[in-house]
């Protein structure tokens, strides 16, 4: 993915980091793979009867297909540049690197910019009838590694360590008078995550020690949870990624962590619902120094 985005235009599109569309030489005709994507269906014939029991349908990737055309009036070599510089975006390290991936980013009228992250498989010359005239015909594609559409720029919070969780379950002897209680205001915990989009956003989450048994929940989503039996020491750091295909636990940004993970962890559940909802944890740490950051993008069924 590209660390420096280029801010787009209405009726621009961002392929690989090479831009097209309304204002460049390459002018766009159509796209396909703008709908629903295909299903991958789960229905099962019903044995001795007529029809089929309904099973799971799941969404398969998004093919996205752009036709377009490479116009420079009467300079063929221009032509030919951006012919090569687009074939070139397909001929990167990304082809050769497992989990490396390709970023393709739209902008409508009226919507923010909004991406769709895959391999772009390639580029192709339709026909060089006209490339004398400087117009080339060329067709774009590009495999997405799943169904949704992802906000340009991504969201996070950083919590410190949820001593109200801990409170809650009790005090802890011996008890030392004046001994005062209350009720915290639920809007000034910081673990609010909002997800502006319509689908459920995946999330990375950074757990920076010291830190003793972290654990990780989304209030009133009960499998929504990640426990960790792993002690941290000042500054070590517990990666967590949670998308499906991609889904690791490093430490220290070096190897794999997932034998931390309790048998009570459920990836599957572990999402950012739309709309707005609230992100706690809690862990043993003396300095009160440990941090939990939490990134993702808003995510939407389509553009």
């Amino acid at each position: 993915m590209a660390t420096t985005l280029t801010s787009l235009a209405d009726w621009q599109i961002d392929v690989a980091g090479i831009l097209i569309g309304h204002g460049t030489n390459v002018l766009i005709e159509d796209i396909e793979g703008i709908g629903t994507p295909d299903k991958r269906t789960g229905d099962r014939p019903i044995p001795a009867e007529d029809g089929s029991y309904p099973g799971r349908d799941t969404l398969s990737p998004r093919a996205l297909r752009i036709d377009a055309g490479i116009r420079t009036p009467g300079n063929p070599g221009a032509a030919f540049d951006q012919l090569a510089l687009l074939e070139n975006a397909a001929d990167t390290d990304v082809r050769l690197t497992p989990g490396a991936t390709d970023a393709l980013r739209i902008r409508r009228p009226g919507q923010a910019t909004r991406c769709q992250y895959g391999r772009l498989i390639g580029v192709e010359a339709t026909t060089l009838a006209r490339a004398a005239f400087g117009w080339i015909p060329i067709r774009i594609n590009f495999a997405g590694l799943d169904p949704v559409w992802y906000a340009d720029t991504p969201s996070g919070l950083t919590l410190p360590l949820d001593v109200s969780a801990q409170r809650a379950q009790g005090f802890t002897a011996p008890l030392r008078a004046p001994i005062t209680t209350g009720t915290a205001d639920p809007k000034a915990r910081p673990g609010w995550a909002v997800n502006g989009g319509n689908r459920p956003a995946w999330p990375t989450i950074r757990i920076t020690g010291p830190v003793i048994n972290p654990r990780v929940w989304i209030t009133g989503m009960p499998d929504a949870v990640l426990e960790f039996a792993v002690a941290l020491g000042d500054g070590e750091t517990l990666d967590v990624e949670t998308r499906p295909g991609a889904r690791t636990v490093t430490r220290n940004g070096l190897g794999s962590a997932a034998t931390t993970l309790s048998r009570a962890s459920r990836f599957d559940a572990f999402r950012i619902p739309p709309g707005r909802s609230e992100v706690r944890w809690t862990a043993q740490d003396a300095t009160g120094s440990s941090r939990l950051a939490l990134t993702w993008r808003d995510a939407y069924s389509s553009l």
